[in-house]
């Protein structure tokens, strides 16, 4: 192999196993960066999904007891993806969510699962494991957050590290017991090292002790050195300042294509742009709404949290359906949030339909078939639905955080007058700013020529990762340069 070598560490991949964005990027990164002579293998743990569609496989290592059964790595490929998978049953031979138990808590062995992650992937990097030796191990969120520890405390020679942050809500917090579990030497135990709040923090030990850090968009790097978004981690990011690079993600804009999409009734590009309404009538007959060409359709294509803003969502839905809107949700999550979509949705069934779960088919369809997207979010590393929404010509309608305020160019009356808006922003995160955002979302739509307008010039913009990938070769050159 030719070219610098990156091993990517993450606990899940795209179109192997998915929970949110943080597979989508680990699935979409490697291929943008091999057109920069960027090499990247990736970790993953082996779960059942990843294991039954692993090919060409091969075990280029094993362990005798890690964290309390025998494993293997296994090398091979799925999807267009080259991979290491830890073979672990004892961790990782479970179905479904790669996180949750069937009854939605954590699995209580979490900390050993991704310790075992990060550890697997700092013997890697530090070349124990098989031939590749990578001269960058990049870390996501708190499951992999361990690996630049791991490295930290090597005495061998070891390769560069970055570690992304994805959501800095997640962190990976456990107890003070957890510790003696990890192989770490005792002078990892302080605040300089893995030591958060009296217990172990995952998150917090990579954000410490990783040569670089990225989080996915250049205003959410700014809001998390700050009390009301740094999550307790802002000051430890605020000394890393030098660090912590802010680039933004991109998608896949080979996945997502209108003009070749199979998952969508009609195909249809910037130039035809006229025919995507025949996929606006399939979206609402399979929502069971009343197929109306006149009537805007908004759609949520979320996690159901108290993250997301989808109460808010909740709060302002009558006011819009009673102006004649209709409402499309796929999603799943908080129970009381799933329980307020159904209650409207069997109250308005001609204007609100809902469907629970998530089905990747589904949400192609929705981005093509809705008029607009909805994103109230009141915090946002980057949102990835955005960005399909531009793609497919669906107008995004976001809170101004994070990457939706980086990617989404309001259709105020300066951008509108210079041909460049691309959907509508709000702020603050409150019912009484989301409404205001519906109203004007209104307005757009009965403008034809306005809404066609924004609609193309968000199909028109760049939401590739062929910037993005730029950035993070750039990145990794310039600390595989720097001796260890």
């Amino acid at each position: 192999m030719s070219g610098l070598k990156v091993l990517s560490v993450a606990s899940e991949i795209f179109p192997l196993v998915k929970t949110g964005g943080l597979a989508d990027v680990a699935g979409a990164l490697p291929g943008a960066l091999k057109r920069e002579g960027i090499l990247v293998r990736t970790l993953v743990p082996a779960y059942p999904a990843v294991k039954a569609k692993l090919a060409e496989v091969s075990t280029i290592g094993e362990y005798s007891d890690l964290f309390g059964g025998p494993a293997r790595v296994l090398a091979g490929a799925a999807a267009g993806l080259d991979l290491f998978a830890l073979d672990a049953p004892h961790l990782y031979d479970r179905p479904g969510n790669p996180y949750l138990r069937p009854d939605g808590l954590d699995w209580t062995d979490n900390a050993r699962r991704f310790a075992a992650l990060a550890r697997v992937g700092a013997d890697i990097g530090l070349g124990a494991i098989g031939p590749f030796r990578p001269e960058v191990v990049h870390a996501h969120d708190w499951q992999a957050a361990l690996a630049p520890a791991y490295l930290h405390f090597a005495s061998a020679l070891r390769p560069a590290t970055v570690i992304t942050i994805h959501n800095l809500a997640f962190q990976g917090h456990f107890p003070l017991s957890t510790f003696w579990e990890l192989g770490l030497p005792e002078r990892a135990l302080t605040i300089d090292g893995v030591e958060y709040f009296g217990g172990v923090g995952y998150l917090k030990a990579g954000l410490r002790l990783a040569d670089g850090i990225t989080t996915v968009s250049p205003t959410y790097a700014r809001e998390i050195t700050t009390p009301e978004f740094g999550m307790a981690l802002d000051g430890l990011l605020r000394s890393r300042a030098s660090t912590l690079h802010g680039i933004l993600n991109g998608i896949d804009d080979v996945v997502w294509n209108p003009a070749a999409d199979p998952a969508v009734p009609q195909n249809y590009s910037a130039l035809r742009i006229d025919m995507r309404a025949r996929n606006k009538t399939a979206l609402q007959n399979k929502l069971g709404l009343t197929p109306s060409p006149d009537r805007p359709l908004f759609a949520v294509v979320s996690r159901l949290s108290h993250q997301k803003g989808l109460d808010l969502m909740l709060s302002a839905m009558p006011q819009f359906v009673a102006k004649g809107g209709q409402f499309g949700l796929l999603g799943s999550g908080e129970r009381t949030l799933e329980e307020g979509f159904a209650d409207a949705a069997a109250n308005r069934a001609d204007s609100i339909g809902c469907v629970f779960g998530y089905d990747e088919r589904l949400a192609h369809l929705f981005q093509a078939g809705a008029d607009f997207v909805v994103v109230p979010s009141r915090f946002e590393p980057c949102g990835l639905t955005q960005l399909c929404a531009l793609r497919y010509g669906a107008t995004p309608i976001v809170s101004r955080v994070g990457g939706l305020a980086d990617t989404v160019i309001d259709a105020n009356e300066a951008a509108t007058a210079a041909g460049v808006a691309t959907g509508v922003q709000f702020s603050p995160t409150s019912v009484e700013a989301l409404s205001s955002a519906f109203d004007r979302a209104f307005e757009l739509f009965h403008n034809k020529e306005s809404m066609r307008r924004v609609r193309l010039n968000g199909m028109r913009a760049d939401v590739s990762w062929r910037g993005p990938a730029r950035r993070y070769a750039a990145l990794y050159r310039s600390l595989a340069g720097a001796a260890r």
